[in-house]
């Protein structure tokens, strides 16, 4: 439990009351990064919480709403101490608009915690780890569908086998509002949530909106969403919205593309699909051949790939089955 001493990241600091909206510089080795920072230290004691965005490029209501966040948190209001980076991977925000980086084609949210001795990629993911997650109490990672992606809105976590820690995480993922709720039943792999969590750090992934649209509704109701995360830490005292009625998923399967070529999906995200049904087709635009696409498994696509152009080996859809709502038995 953080106290409300002097918060530093950094060179940036900010006094027990007082909020400081700044940059530091990311070394990635070849170049050197501005990330932007938002420090609100409060006035009575309370954890330490940690919400980033933009860790993705094309992936705009997480850093709209982690920016609309920044702005209306007051330091008075405040019990501990909220970090908010809502671009966290400038390099894919500002220059492209996919999930890999532009500087070296690496997905950042495959490779935490990092490597502050690989490339610029992994060095981003260190520096993020080092100076962002370590030493808070529960962190938020704000994400959306890309540009060529359907989504339905998810909050999502990963079981540690810590009874507590998972306990904690799966409150915290409640507290979102958002009606689906996801777990993966390991902590194993590079997502930013996931490595946290492997760190003891109560985490989740949040998704909201989908195909890179900006939108106005959804950024707000994301922004309402961070305000019941902070209230049900203990952050904030307001009052609770409507409790939201949780159902609760866990991943089952992913679904790739065997082939290089043109992608024809036959669902939508939210669609329910059954093991063997054929989800589309992946057309080669040399010889006309079709390769058809099957369900691995039974359950309901909650995210997919909707742009033509697909590499073999690229993500099509991911499904995730009915769960009980007790993930830990």
């Amino acid at each position: 439990m953080a106290t409300t001493d002097l918060l530093i990241v950094g060179t940036l600091s900010a006094e027990p009351g007082r909020k400081t909206r700044g940059t530091l510089a990311a070394d990635l080795g070849t170049l050197t990064v501005d990330i932007p920072l938002t420090l609100v230290n409060g006035t009575h004691p309370g954890p330490r919480v940690l919400i980033t965005a933009g860790v993705h490029g094309g992936e705009f209501t997480g850093i709209d709403a982690a920016t609309r966040l920044a702005a209306l948190l007051e330091p008075a209001e405040v019990r501990g101490q909220v970090i908010v980076c809502p671009v966290a991977n400038p390099p894919a925000v500002y220059q492209g608009r996919l999930g890999v980086s532009p500087l070296d084609g690496v997905n950042i949210n495959r490779v935490f915690p990092g490597d502050s001795e690989g490339g610029p990629t992994g060095r981003l993911a260190a520096w993020l780890f080092t100076n962002l997650v370590d030493g808070a109490d529960a962190y938020v990672d704000l994400h959306s569908g890309g540009i060529d992606e359907v989504l339905t809105d998810f909050v999502g976590y990963r079981l540690t086998g810590d009874p507590e820690l998972d306990a904690k995480t799966a409150d915290l993922a409640g507290a979102v509002g958002i009606e689906d709720v996801i777990f993966g039943t390991n902590a194993d792999g590079g997502n930013s949530h996931a490595a946290a969590a492997r760190q003891g750090v109560p985490s989740i992934l949040v998704e909201t909106g989908q195909l890179g649209e900006r939108d106005e509704d959804t950024a707000r109701r994301l922004v309402g969403g961070l305000y019941g995360v902070l209230r049900r830490l203990g952050v904030l005292d307001i009052e609770p919205a409507n409790d939201t009625a949780v159902r609760a998923w866990v991943w089952v399967a992913g679904v790739t593309a065997e082939a290089t070529g043109l992608w024809y999906p036959e669902f939508g995200a939210g669609d329910d699909v059954t093991e063997g049904q054929v989800l589309g087709r992946v057309l080669d635009p040399a010889d006309g051949r079709e390769h058809k696409v099957l369900a691995p498994a039974t359950g309901r696509i909650f995210y997919g790939l909707r742009g033509l152009t697909v590499a073999s080996g690229a993500e099509l859809a991911a499904i995730a089955a009915s769960a009980p709502r007790d993930p830990g038995h």
